[in-house]
């Protein structure tokens, strides 16, 4: 099958990476050693699959569209396993149990549209992920790394902050891909805090913060009337805090303190 034949689809997302240059950048920003296991999502065409396949890392790919396996088959080996089906549907558990394997790692290049339900599958799996190097829309990306006091700072920047330092390490013009999307990308990394936050209890934390958010342009006092607004003060008063000020001032830290005296 010729390559530049194949027929994207616009309803999967894909959008190939062409660019050398950018693969060989993606592929170096994680120090692979050959008994790391490396899970790719969306493959594709195998473009960076191949240049993985130079580390003789453990590879499993994979993939939801079945007529990229005349592209893919080709690279299928003793270290690399395609798997043909939706990630969102896999159970990661089990297709990594039978690997003896030092470190974890996910690479991909993911879909715009289904960017944060895949991260969140993977985390949600409870597997010892140790780093993950994400390919997403670079509006997306300034989501994930933003600071408190910037337009970009979230309830899924606390979220995703809470299992990962997250570091941008370059932008990606629409260009170095094949069809080239409207938006230009970016390449992330996670890597897995090696301290944990000191959470008492996870659903309360989180819960806090989505409900903190829910407006963003009001006050924590209008968001969290359901809550114990004396506490809450109590605790924002030690950070030349209040309840005038809205969730995107708030640091992670100071929810996590807020949720543990709510608890």
């Amino acid at each position: 099958m010729d390559v530049d034949n194949f027929k994207h689809k616009k309803s999967l997302g894909q959008n190939f990476l062409k660019d050398n240059t950018i693969l060989d950048n993606i592929v170096k920003a994680i120090d692979l050693k050959e008994n790391d296991l490396v899970l790719e999502i969306g493959p594709g065409q195998g473009a960076l699959t191949k240049k993985l396949q130079t580390k003789n890392v453990n590879l499993i790919c994979y993939e939801i569209d079945e007529r990229t396996k005349p592209y893919l088959e080709k690279l299928s080996n003793a270290k690399t396993e395609i798997i043909y089906a939706d990630f969102l549907k896999v159970d990661i558990k089990k297709d990594i149990e039978k690997y003896q394997y030092h470190n974890l790692y996910v690479i991909a290049n993911l879909p715009y549209y289904i960017t944060t339900p895949i991260i969140k599958k993977i985390i949600d799996s409870k597997i010892d992920v140790d780093g993950m190097l994400l390919m997403v829309q670079k509006e997306v990306a300034d989501r994930f790394g933003a600071k408190p006091k910037s337009k970009d700072y979230g309830s899924l920047t606390i979220y995703l902050n809470y299992y990962f330092n997250i570091t941008k390490l370059f932008n990606v013009p629409a260009s170095c891909f094949d069809p080239a999307p409207k938006v230009d990308s970016a390449v992330v990394k996670f890597q897995k805090r090696k301290e944990e936050f000191p959470v008492i209890n996870e659903e309360m934390f989180f819960k806090l913060v989505q409900d903190a958010f829910k407006q963003k342009r009001k006050n924590l006092k209008n968001n969290l009337t359901n809550y114990d607004l004396k506490k809450i003060e109590s605790v924002l008063t030690n950070y030349n805090l209040s309840l005038q000020n809205r969730a995107e001032e708030i640091p992670i830290e100071v929810f996590i303190d807020l949720a543990n005296k709510l608890n």
